[in-house]
């Protein structure tokens, strides 16, 4: 008998291990799957799900089909019909090719494939149970291929229990498919989900496919990009600068039809946006990048997203000077050149321009942009340092920097409730010196204090106010609410739909009365009282948009992600007018809260001058 430890695992048990890697989610699946029917030649491919692709992935395609040789053949692994040797990896311009995705699919799942070439009177069905016996028949079916994945990790549990919720799952299922149906627009795609058409994109070119996936009328919304040498080239669309958006997931880059990530093309676009971005904006952009397979590689890894290229400068350098000329073209920067001359240089730089009006709070300068450094050269360093050094005490003393939820550890009534000595002597003092207050640009409440000027940033202030009202709603479910005299009807991705569902006890919690119709539309019918009339659509957008960020960001807990999202949104903006009332009632409520310091995203909410700081800096002592 040996005595060795070391032993080879069998066949079956190493398919689920390799399965591990192609096989990770739902998603995957979906996207081996819409690859192999367009590899197939299919111009007509439908995408079924249920569950969220965890009882059901079904493609099918109108593609060449398989005979019953190449069906039994391609569950096996590294059974591929684009390469035969090395060699011609460097030049397979096919979505598949390694021949691992069907092999690794079939060992996790119920896996069924029905196939008939135009040549056959019968097709074949291929059923394998998890990576156990094939069973072969013979039938009447379609021409082309239908391919069912049924029972996802049914006989993995442990990977079956790391599955997000349906809404997560299914968020990440419309994602690639969108993505491969912008790949693709010469291809009629369907997406049914839970016997519901979900999405419906006809042939199409490349402009109408945007148009499908996005918007009707986002050609008002992006730039043409368009630039063509003799080995890459370079096309799609890119947003103009009045439509930056917050969102990071809205940059769509394709290399020779394949969608990858690429920090280099990334980088060099958003560089080409160099005078226009403010901190937290992203450019929206849908690329195509056309160039010789053998000067990319595609990394030889399952998920095949990261791409190196053989000149990673040559392609940074065409991808930001053709970004440049596309919204030079459009009179917001000057016309460019690919030379790189000194005086070439300085004719491509960036000039100023008038930005569109946005309602955004931040006021924040943009990266590397010569026109804000400009604006703020009368403050020196020492300014910025006397300014600052003055924030609250309370700041550094209350606050731990190092937690994104400096109140985690208390409960809601606590922070609702909780007032401090020092905080009433703040609100009192602000009432015995402060005659009057005054608005800064819409921006600032100016308070005159006993010790010097107390600045308060109204947007902030106001979050604080809502934050900590929301959580009081969420903890004793006692919300403000309003119903709407006109109750409003809105569209979704069933992604969000699904994560409305989960979340609805806590969004009635803060206010919103919701009534879900079909998968994608909602009726609004009631909001909560703090929301502003004609904004409740876009309200309920951004809070939803805040929170899907917070939560793959931050990890914040349902509660404090719902309640910050809410309160961000829905509070008044910089630039919005109050009047003296309103900015005294704003004041008092503010010190009236646990906290009125900092927001609930760690940022500052009062600067205090003192009556020193200013007789330093007129000379006074």
């Amino acid at each position: 008998m040996s005595n060795t430890k070391i032993k080879i695992l069998p066949e079956f048990i190493t398919n689920k291990i390799a399965a591990g890697e192609v096989v990770q989610r739902p998603e995957s699946v979906v996207k081996e799957l819409l690859e192999n029917a367009i590899d197939a030649g299919g111009k007509n491919i439908d995408l079924y799900i249920k569950q969220a692709g965890k009882s059901l992935i079904q493609v099918v395609d109108d593609g060449i089909g398989m005979t019953e040789e190449d069906a039994l053949m391609c569950i096996h692994k590294h059974a591929t019909s684009k390469i035969s040797q090395f060699e011609d990896i460097e030049n397979v311009l096919t979505f598949g090719f390694r021949g691992e995705a069907l092999s690794s699919i079939s060992s996790v799942s119920q896996l069924e494939i029905k196939t008939e070439t135009k040549d056959q009177e019968l097709g074949t069905l291929i059923k394998v149970d998890g990576g156990g016996e094939v069973i072969k028949e013979k039938g009447a079916f379609a021409k082309g291929t239908s391919i069912a994945v049924k029972n996802l990790f049914f006989n993995t549990p442990a990977r079956r229990n790391f599955l997000k919720s349906n809404a997560t799952e299914l968020k990440h299922v419309i994602d690639t498919f969108k993505k491969i149906s912008l790949s693709q627009p010469s291809i009629h795609f369907r997406f049914i989900t839970d016997d519901e058409i979900i999405f419906d994109y006809s042939e199409t070119d490349l402009k109408g496919r945007i148009r499908q996936v996005f918007a009707d009328n986002i050609d008002d919304a992006v730039v043409d990009v368009k630039e063509m040498t003799d080995y890459i080239s370079l096309h799609g669309v890119a947003a103009k600068p009045s439509y930056l958006i917050k969102s990071k997931g809205d940059q769509y880059l394709f290399i020779n039809k394949r969608f990858v990530i690429s920090k280099t093309v990334n980088h060099a676009v958003f560089t080409a946006y160099e005078n226009i971005l403010e901190k937290g904006d992203y450019p929206f952009f849908v690329l195509f990048l056309e160039l010789d397979p053998k000067k990319i590689d595609i990394n030889v890894h399952p998920q095949k997203l990261e791409v190196k290229f053989e000149d990673d400068k040559e392609i940074y350098s065409f991808v930001q000077a053709v970004i440049k000329k596309s919204l030079g073209s459009y009179d917001l920067t000057p016309s460019l050149t690919f030379h790189n001359s000194t005086e070439d240089k300085e004719k491509l730089r960036l000039v100023s321009f008038q930005k569109s009006e946005k309602n955004d709070f931040s006021d924040r300068p943009s990266y590397n942009s010569e026109r804000s450094r400009k604006e703020v050269q009368s403050f020196t360093d020492d300014d910025l340092d006397l300014l600052f050094s003055s924030i609250n005490e309370e700041i550094k003393t209350n606050i731990n920097a190092e937690s994104p939820h400096p109140f985690e550890n208390k409960t809601e009534k606590e922070i609702y409730h909780e007032k401090s000595s020092h905080q009433h002597e703040e609100k009192q003092d602000v009432h015995e010196h402060t005659p009057f207050l005054v608005s800064l640009h819409n921006k600032y409440i100016l308070a005159q204090i006993k010790s010097g000027l107390m600045i308060i940033d109204q947007h902030i202030a106001h979050e604080r106010i809502l934050y900590e009202k929301a959580l009081n709603s969420l903890s004793v479910g006692l919300p403000f609410s309003q119903s709407l005299l006109f109750p409003e009807t809105i569209s979704v991705d069933p992604s969000d739909y699904e994560l409305l569902k989960e979340l609805n006890n806590y969004l009635t919690k803060l206010g919103f009365e919701l009534k879900f119709l079909t998968k994608q539309r909602i009726i609004i019918n009631g909001v909560p009282s703090d929301i502003k009339n004609g904004t409740e659509k876009e309200i309920l957008f951004e809070i939803l948009d805040e929170y899907k960020e917070n939560q793959r960001d931050k990890k914040m807990d349902i509660n404090h992600n719902l309640a910050a999202s809410y309160s961000c949104k829905a509070a008044i903006k910089a630039g919005d007018k109050l009047s003296e009332k309103e900015m005294r009632v704003l004041v008092d409520q503010l010190f009236a809260t646990s906290m009125p310091y900092v927001c609930p995203h760690g940022r500052p909410i009062i600067i205090k001058l003192t009556l020193d700081e200013f007789d330093r800096r007129f000379g006074r002592t």
